[in-house]
């Protein structure tokens, strides 16, 4: 029996245990391909089944279709969680990425006018950034409750940050950590411009599409238990001051093998 001759509610359910991936390519197959694999009972399934709950905060017009909603949602993060951290859908999978804003953070003196300031930055998904005004030690950590994350899938944690006018951290190790039952810390270096020996081999930050500069912290596997998984960023060694980081926030996102 030929696929063409099913129902198109047979077809759309099929197309439903795939990916989103898969539905636009087989949406290009015929009309009858199209019209399932554009329906809402393909792209219900492609959503979070708890979607309603985390966007029901946020200010979202009303989209025709749940493809539309999940493109929405793909292309542009939501700020949830009154301005403390964003939300949205890696395209491809339709996992679940979250990053935490500078306030959703713990920044030693982060509310000590002299160490750092909070500001507005045009670039920013987020009401206000964390400004580093200087600063001998530097000390960020964050706090993610697994739950939350799509289930059985490798995330990776990422520090979202810029520099202007930056003083104190060329030629500097800097530790990130993503602690997640036992893993491990290393050490990167924050300034992408940085060519010194002290540093030579480190992970260096890369540019995002969003402007901002991001360098990897770790990774971990989430199985769907309810577990937290600890990151931080830290430079309390070398004692000298520190001045000109801009904090957007920490992402978690999936991560595939390239």
């Amino acid at each position: 029996m030929e696929f063409e001759a099913l129902p198109e509610g047979c077809i759309a359910l099929i197309l439903s245990r795939t990916t989103p991936v898969d539905a636009c390519r087989f949406s290009l197959v015929s009309k009858l391909f199209h019209s399932a694999a554009d329906s809402d009972a393909v792209w219900e399934r492609f959503l979070p089944s708890d979607y309603r709950s985390i966007i029901s905060e946020c200010s979202l017009p009303n989209y025709p279709s749940k493809k539309a909603l999940y493109l929405a949602l793909a292309d542009h993060p939501v700020i949830i969680d009154e301005g403390k951290k964003s939300f949205q859908l890696e395209k491809k999978s339709g996992k679940k990425c979250y990053m935490l804003s500078g306030r959703a953070l713990f920044i030693v003196w982060g509310d000590t006018e002299r160490y750092w300031n909070w500001t507005i930055d045009p670039d920013s998904r987020f009401p206000e950034v964390a400004e580093l005004r200087d600063v001998c030690w530097l000390e960020i950590r964050g706090v993610f409750n697994t739950l939350t994350l799509s289930p059985d899938t490798q995330y990776a944690a990422y520090f979202v940050f810029k520099m202007t006018d930056a003083r104190g951290f060329r030629n500097r190790r800097v530790e990130v950590s993503v602690d997640f039952n036992g893993d491990g810390t290393k050490n990167v270096c924050l300034d992408g411009s940085s060519n010194g020996e002290r540093v030579a081999g480190l992970q260096r930050p890369s540019l995002r599409s969003d402007g901002w500069l991001e360098i990897e912290m770790g990774e971990f596997f989430n199985v769907g238990l309810e577990d937290e998984v600890q990151m931080s960023v830290m430079e309390v060694k070398a004692g000298n001051w520190k001045s000109g980081l801009f904090v957007e926030g920490i992402e978690v996102r999936p991560k595939y093998e390239n």
